[in-house]
């Protein structure tokens, strides 16, 4: 454990993909520097969360571990009717999976690195005004994160100095491709899967264009070849040699490499910001102790909590993500002051927006009884005792090396910007129908399901909030996001677009009997119903934008009218990038921490 007691150069409040990026790389340019976690280390916390942590395959029981996760609830609507008409509701909120545990998010998502389009990083520029975030500029960014082992022939031939790729190669970021060899006892199905997929695909334009395309870069969405184009794909994911790879192994390959620089304090909870008489913030107060956070499933009330406070010479870096940074602002009268006042917190710096803006994605599925279980699934307990779980940890191999992904496609519905695709559609081997208590163990009992899960880019909902429930800073905010509030019409219609889709791509499985039945939404919904239904019950996981740059932060991070204090994290888009956020985040880490170095006096921007 890290003594606290030392003055650092920057204290990074948070371990997660933005939090660890910054914290290793600050570190690496010399600096000084404490990480503040307010969970365990995944690896130190017994051998079930170890296996949790680092198994592929277990990326849903690593989000409900408890030892862990924070089980967040939000609420998607502010109509308490609507609220109802969500089975994963309880009591007008849904389960929104955090992580409690050092590598934030990373420790438990489902690894995906996909890159955000050009047209996203170009508008993010446009909107700030500053160049740094245009996509030439993020470039360079990519190649800092990226390490990608999926293409080791032009790996090679990029060593010999030609690579129309785009991709990253030497970064600190691991990216590999998960392809099991036991799924080609599933071979006929998976087949299949791939053929109808294509030709769906191609009804727009000629099947043989498609094939063409998929010919030149082999279904990989980060080829910057592809050049928006829709695709079948699969999806890249962040892992070294199958083992989930992410900022908390950044993190400690760094602090073991010079210990003098980087100290991490795990079971760590920041309670508030130190500011000196001039308004500069300063440094950080903390509790120490297990599962101190009320999101915790585990939480204690905190009799043997050690208190204290760390100091920052230089900046004070906010990376909890788009929940906890302006909770930590807000704790810290940074914020609306009526609202602070309303819970007898002295306002400082007036921030109305901090905690406003918060966005997500929507996501929906299909999901499918199949004729007979999986083959490549038998004995899978996801468990430690079972025997793909052995393979896995002899060697590396197997089912469980996969994150459940075993197709994948980037299509546009009808609203889509033009060149960017805004759906995701993903075949799951399993069961999924959103985040609630226990959903983890119902993905895969009978190993006999199927879900196609439709994920939705561009989003035009900005009308979440997240406000504090209480002064007290163990107890997690409240978060609406008011789903469907703006641009809903849009966001509905292009979600049963996708729905249309991955019915389509069903349906000669279905008349070949590989598939039994559609369980969800079931075959028997109207065009109204089907929207009700999907209204009702999409769920997203990528919250960000509650405090944004523009009305609560400049372009460098740097917080309004507070001094020495930097957010670093999602917190921080205007707009939701990309597809998936998590390589969003690390490319923005990586682009702010060269801000700070610069800001430092230690290199240019």
């Amino acid at each position: 454990m890290a003594s606290l007691e030392i003055e650092y150069d920057y204290v990074v409040v948070g371990s997660g993909a933005a939090g660890g990026t910054v914290a290793a790389r600050l570190a690496e340019a010399g600096m000084r520097v404490l990480v503040i976690e307010a969970g365990p280390d995944p690896l130190e916390s017994g051998v079930s969360s170890r296996a949790h942590y680092c198994v592929p395959a277990f990326h849903a029981l690593a989000s409900e571990n408890e030892n862990l996760c924070w089980a967040q609830h939000a609420s998607h609507f502010d109509d308490a009717e609507a609220a109802a008409a969500d089975p994963k509701a309880r009591e007008g909120e849904v389960l929104y999976p955090r992580s409690g545990a050092l590598g934030g998010c990373t420790a438990h998502n489902a690894m995906i690195f996909l890159l955000p389009s050009d047209q996203d990083w170009d508008a993010l520029a446009c909107e700030t005004g500053d160049e740094g975030w245009s996509a030439e500029a993020m470039k360079r960014h990519r190649k800092k994160v990226e390490r990608c082992r999926h293409r080791p022939l032009w790996r090679l031939l990029a060593l010999l100095g030609f690579d129309p790729t785009g991709h990253g190669w030497s970064g600190w970021l691991p990216v590999e491709r998960a392809m099991p060899m036991r799924a080609f006892s599933d071979a006929t199905l998976i087949r299949s899967l791939f053929l109808t997929s294509l030709v769906e695909l191609g009804r727009k334009k000629k099947l043989l264009s498609r094939v063409r395309a998929f010919l030149a870069d082999w279904g990989d969405p980060n080829d910057v070849r592809r050049k928006g184009e829709e695709q079948l794909c699969y999806l890249p994911l962040a892992t070294f040699r199958h083992a989930r790879w992410g900022t908390r192994d950044r993190l400690r390959a760094v602090s073991e490499g010079d210990a003098a620089r980087l100290d991490i304090a795990t079971d760590t909870l920041a309670t508030k910001l130190i500011f000196d008489d001039a308004g500069r913030a300063v440094g950080v107060e903390w509790l120490r102790g297990r599962h101190l956070y009320r999101a915790s499933p585990k939480s204690v009330e905190p009799a043997a909590a050690i208190e204290g406070r760390t100091f920052a010479v230089r900046e004070v870096i906010l990376a909890g993500g788009a929940f906890a940074t302006p909770q930590l602002l807000m704790l810290s009268g940074v914020g609306d002051p009526q609202q602070l006042k309303s819970l007898k917190i002295k306002p400082r710096v007036k921030l109305p927006d901090v905690g406003r803006n918060l966005q997500d994605r929507y996501e929906i599925a299909v999901v499918h009884r199949m004729t007979r279980p999986w083959k490549s699934l038998r004995g899978a307990g996801f468990s430690l005792g079972d025997p793909l779980y052995q393979k896995w940890k002899r060697s590396r191999r197997g089912m469980y090396v996969s994150n459940g992904t075993a197709i994948a496609a980037l299509r546009s519905s009808s609203h889509a910007e033009p060149g960017n695709p805004d759906l995701v559609l993903m075949g799951l081997m399993g069961r999924f129908s959103g985040y609630f208590s226990g959903y983890a163990d119902r993905c895969w009992p009978g190993l006999d399901g199927f879900s196609w899960a439709v994920l939705k880019g561009q989003t035009g909902n900005r009308s979440g909030t997240v406000r504090l429930a209480s002064a007290d800073p163990r107890d997690p905010p409240k978060v609406a996001f008011r789903n469907f509030e703006q641009d809903g019409e849009r966001d509905l219609d292009a979600l049963v677009q996708g729905l249309d889709m991955v019915r389509a791509m069903a349906r000669p499985l279905i008349r070949c009997k590989a598939i039994a039945t559609e369980e969800l939404p079931g075959s028997n919904l109207d065009r109204d119903q089907l929207k009700q239904w999907v209204r009702a019950n999409a769920w997203g996981h990528h919250a960000c934008g509650t405090a944004a740059i523009g009305p609560v932060l400049d372009t460098r991070g740097r917080v309004h009218g507070v001094p020495g204090l930097r957010v670093v994290d999602a917190s921080i888009f205007p707009r939701i990038p990309g597809l998936f956020i998590v390589a969003s985040i690390y490319l923005a880490a990586e682009k702010l921490a060269e801000n700070i170095l610069a800001d430092a006096g230690l290199g240019e921007d």
